[in-house]
């Protein structure tokens, strides 16, 4: 089976994101067009934590400047404040990104407002944490947001998400069992979009794609994570991309794409790197590097 809801989803949200002709249409329209469309060969990039090189990572200003570069997807992660408040954020405690510190599951919105956003090289800046509200708001009809790690609060982000109108631009991720997500998803009339996560050299990624296949589930796309190319890695991705499903694979650090990574691209030819994963099949690449990887793909006539 293949999650239907998803796809009469996408034309209400494009309609509604639509302008009358002859107004040109929103930006994200061809997005999600793309991502639902197993034979579309443009690849999109997806921005981890957005431009964290040049801002502080997950904050506003580092969103919007991923949207100039004309990148299709802005990565984020979540995190839930004591008084019931979601703001984007990837590590449980405010120690590592901000000036302030403690378990932020633990601390009110109003107190973490206070703390300051730190750069990558861990100097404070101006910049302060945002809520997702706030997040979700500069990407409307903009780009597509990926929440990495947040599925735990699906409830919370899709009654924000039909509220602003924008849970047709939105790509959720994680690890659970087909039965569990199909059970969430029944309980509403629309939904975010859903990926599953797969560690395909691991145990419990190999049993979680083994029951994908054996239920005749076919998602939008699979992230597939592997340290080493091995011929269960290969078979995977062409069974991913057999079946009907984009391939979403993550060109950050070595242990994700076995080598293939954003640093050696850099530091050598990026065809060596972005090339291969193009080859293997990822129509959507998440990177650290998104002006390198915009420019190989543009190079080939791979993306806008």
């Amino acid at each position: 089976m293949r999650f239907h809801f998803l796809f009469f989803l996408s034309f209400v949200f494009f309609w509604s994101c639509s302008s009358p002709s002859p107004a040109p249409v929103c930006r994200v329209e061809g997005i999600v067009s793309a991502i639902h469309d197993p034979a579309s060969r443009k690849v999109l990039v997806a921005c981890h934590r957005g431009d964290w090189r040049n801002y502080p990572e997950n904050s506003l200003a580092a969103i919007e400047s991923v949207i100039r570069m004309g990148a299709d997807i802005v990565e984020i992660d979540l995190a839930l404040t004591s008084d019931s408040v979601l703001v984007v954020c990837h590590d449980r405690t405010l120690n590592r990104t901000t000036t302030g510190r403690g378990l932020i599951a633990e601390i009110p919105y109003d107190s973490i407002q206070r703390c300051f956003l730190k750069s990558g090289h861990g100097v404070a800046t101006s910049h302060r944490m945002p809520t997702l509200r706030e997040a979700l708001e500069l990407c409307k009809d903009r780009i597509v947001v990926n929440i990495d790690k947040g599925y735990q609060y699906y409830d919370l982000v899709q009654a924000l998400s039909e509220e602003l109108g924008v849970t047709g631009q939105l790509l959720i991720k994680g690890k659970s069992p087909v039965e569990n997500v199909s059970a969430k998803f029944a309980r509403y009339e629309h939904n975010m979009m859903y990926m599953p996560i797969i560690d395909i050299l691991k145990p419990k990624g190999q049993a979680l794609f083994a029951e994908y296949l054996g239920t005749n589930t076919v998602p939008l796309a699979y992230e597939v994570c592997w340290s080493e190319y091995t011929p269960a890695v290969e078979a995977c991705m062409r069974n991913v991309v057999a079946s009907g499903s984009k391939l979403w694979v993550n060109s950050l650090w070595p242990s994700l794409c076995g080598g293939l990574c954003d640093d050696a691209a850099f530091d050598g030819d990026p065809a060596a790197v972005y090339g291969k994963l193009v080859g293997m099949g990822a129509t959507m690449i998440q990177t650290d590097r998104p002006e390198l990887l915009i420019s190989y793909l543009r190079s080939r006539g791979l993306h806008d």
